[in-house]
Order: structure tokens, then sequence, then C-alpha cells
């Protein structure tokens, strides 16, 4: 009887291996820190747990930032078992340390690797060694895993990053799988049951112009976005010093009105108060992290001047006007249409039974209620900025 239970539990394993991923371990968007933004490869233990003790002190572990993640370099070879070998010189009490650590502070470990022969830097990647990779990772106590797309060859994406997901539940230990082929294969289509999160376009640089292209991008993916399966624009450039203030402020509002993966990129030990000011933002946050999960949408598209909806749970919902153009810009924005609104997944209808009324208007920048003569008032946005409020049901 004990080795027919055993001979069904194995194929029952078997069987759930090419259909499952980890549940509920990215019910909302991941929210963390990425060393590549910032340092790149100049990576080392001592830096990374510096940053997680910042994170803890500036306020961003209670603002809802989990994940301390290290990008690529803290790898250097294989031995001659093939197992990845870290960098001893920037990591001497190697990664299982250093995720204890993490963990000590009450949060969680990233690592990266790549699904090609090399990582983007050159260092061994995961290909041909995904089972035993997967089982390091779970051994040394990881939580996210950031995978590459480098050096790949003619692999097909899917299958590839299929393969890594079967290890990681293979190896048993809950994984946050994020899959960074940036956005060439249109992963928005499969990765749904691969991963918790896939890049959907390049890497994004410290500049406006970057920034506001890649959130271009994301205006027809709404509806592959949703709990446990996240659109991802890249991660944050906030404090990087590319961009003004304002600036910083639209990028974290528009990323939290897409659902995205909020993963900061900064020197988190030296943040001025107004960077820290926007990344621990709650009010913003809470769009992001909103447990209905969907994606915001464009109402209105005027070209430099947009409008973006995103429903919220509790029938709430936020809405960002943005200013994208280089010129100050007076807009008249009716309140009451916006409170009408509702939306599927594919565009917005009336709702005849909603008004205005039925709302109270939050601004989610000065932080407090807001009370209108009219339904539609005149805003003045400067450039390159947003107006977000949250419309809340009484």
């Amino acid at each position: 009887m004990k080795k027919l239970f055993l001979l069904v539990a194995g194929i029952f394993l078997f069987a759930g291996i090419s259909a499952q991923k980890f549940e509920h371990v990215a019910p909302t968007p991941p929210m963390g820190w990425n060393s590549w933004n910032k340092y790149a490869c100049n990576v080392s233990e001592t830096l990374i747990m510096g940053m997680a003790d910042a994170m803890v002190s500036s306020g961003m572990k209670d603002a809802g930032y989990q994940y301390i993640v290290i990008d690529d370099c803290w790898q250097v070879a294989r031995d001659e078992n093939g197992e990845i070998v870290v960098d001893k010189d920037r990591f001497p009490h190697g990664m299982k340390f250093l995720a204890d650590y993490i963990h000590s502070k009450g949060l969680k470990f990233g690592i990266y690797s790549c699904a090609g022969k090399f990582t983007c830097q050159g260092r061994p990647g995961g290909l041909g060694h995904e089972y035993q990779d997967a089982r390091t990772y779970a051994r040394w106590g990881v939580d996210y895993l950031k995978y590459d797309w480098c050096n790949t060859s003619t692999q097909d994406a899917k299958s590839s990053y299929t393969n890594m997901r079967d290890a990681l539940y293979t190896a048993g230990r809950p994984i946050v799988f994020s899959i960074c082929e940036w956005g060439s294969h249109k992963p928005w289509e499969w990765a749904g049951d691969v991963g918790n999160l896939w890049r959907t376009t390049g890497d994004i640089s410290d500049s406006w112009n970057s920034m506001i292209h890649i959130f271009s991008l994301q205006k027809d993916l709404a509806r592959y976005a949703g709990p446990e399966r996240w659109n991802d624009p890249d991660m944050l450039e906030v404090g990087n010093g590319g961009m003004t203030n304002e600036e910083y402020k639209t990028h974290f509002s528009l990323w939290c009105m897409l659902a995205a993966p909020l993963m900061a990129g900064n020197d988190l030990g030296n943040m001025a108060p107004e960077i820290n000011s926007i990344l621990t933002n709650k009010e913003i946050i809470a769009i992001d992290q909103d447990t209905l999960g969907r994606q915001g949408v464009c109402f209105r598209d005027n070209g430099d001047y947009q409008i973006w909806i995103k429903p919220l749970a509790g029938d709430d919902k936020a809405i960002c006007l943005l200013n994208q153009g280089d010129e100050k810009k007076t807009v008249l924005v009716d309140f009451d249409l916006l409170a009408k609104s509702k939306n599927s997944r594919w565009g917005f209808y009336p709702d005849k039974k909603l008004s205005l009324n039925d709302f109270k208007i939050r601004d989610l920048w000065e932080h407090k209620d807001v009370t209108l003569k009219d339904p539609s008032t005149y805003i003045e946005l400067d450039p390159h900025t947003v107006k977000v409020y949250r419309l809340i049901k009484k």
C-alpha cells in the first residue's frame, strides 16, 4: 500500500510540474530594490547588507517594500560538479549568509540569472543547469529570481522560461519568478502561466524620454495583468539623478497606475528627503497594491495630455492626469464623467447609476480631500507632471 501511495504521489507531482507555478507569492505587484540601475556590476556583500539596513531605516519596509535583489555579477564560474560559484572576494560569506541576514530584517532575498549560456555581463548563465540552480537557490533561501535573456541564440523563450519554472517548482521553495526577456516574444500572451511578472520592453534609462516611451508602450496590455501575473515596464529610476523630482513623481505615479512591480534602484542609504517622500507615498502605493489587481487604462488621449483610470477594489477608482508635453497646460476636467465611467478590460462605458455625488475626491500627492464647486473644473498641469486622484466610493 505504501509503495502504491508513493507511486500515485509521484505521478501527481510529475503531472503538476508542467502545469503549475507557485501561487500566492505575488497577489499584488512585487515591491523591493534591485542593484542594477545604480550599481551595475559593482555589487558586494557589504553593499547589499547596507541596502537591507537602509530599506528598514528609511521607512521603505513600512511602506511595503520587501525584496532586496542582487542583479548580475555575483557569480564567477561553475565548479567541477556544475555548481554555480559565488564571487568570494565580493561575497566572502556566501549567499546563504546574505539571505539569512536579509531575512533577519523581515525582508526577502532575490537573485539574478539568465536563460542563456552566459548572463548579460558574461557570467555563467542557467542554460543546462536549471534544476541544479533551482535547488541551489532554494537551499540558499532565495525568494525572488530575475531571469534574463542574453546569449540565448536559437532558444524558444516560452520553453526556456517554462523549463526554469518547472525547476523552481521541483525544488519546492516558493520563489517569485521574474521573466526578463524584454518583451521580444510577447510574453504577455503566454507568461501568465509561467512567471509572476514579465518585462514588456527593453531596459529603462534614467531620463524622461526613456521613461515616458516605455510608459507609452503599456497602453494596450491591461487585459493581460492581474493577481500573480503582472506586466513589468522595468525597474524604477527614482532618485538616480537623471530626472527632476517632479518627473520622478510622474514616473512613480505612472508605474502605480500600471499596477507595475515597484523595484527601486537608487542608493537607499543616501536619499534626499524629497526622493524618500516619493518612494514612500503610501496613498500612491495603495493604487499600485490594490487587491483588485487591475492595470490602469487610457481614458482619453489628447496627445501630450492624457487621462488614465485604474479601477480599484470597493468600486473606488484612481484618476491620473498626465501632461507629457514641454508646455504648461490648463485642462478642463469633468469629474462627473470620470465618476460615471466604468471600464471592462477593453474600454469604457457610462454607468448611469453613478455620479460624482457617490464619491469623495482625494488628491494623493497633496494628501488632502478636494471639494469642487463645479463637477467640471480647470486644472493646471506643469510640463512633465501629473495629478493623481482617488475617487472613494461613499
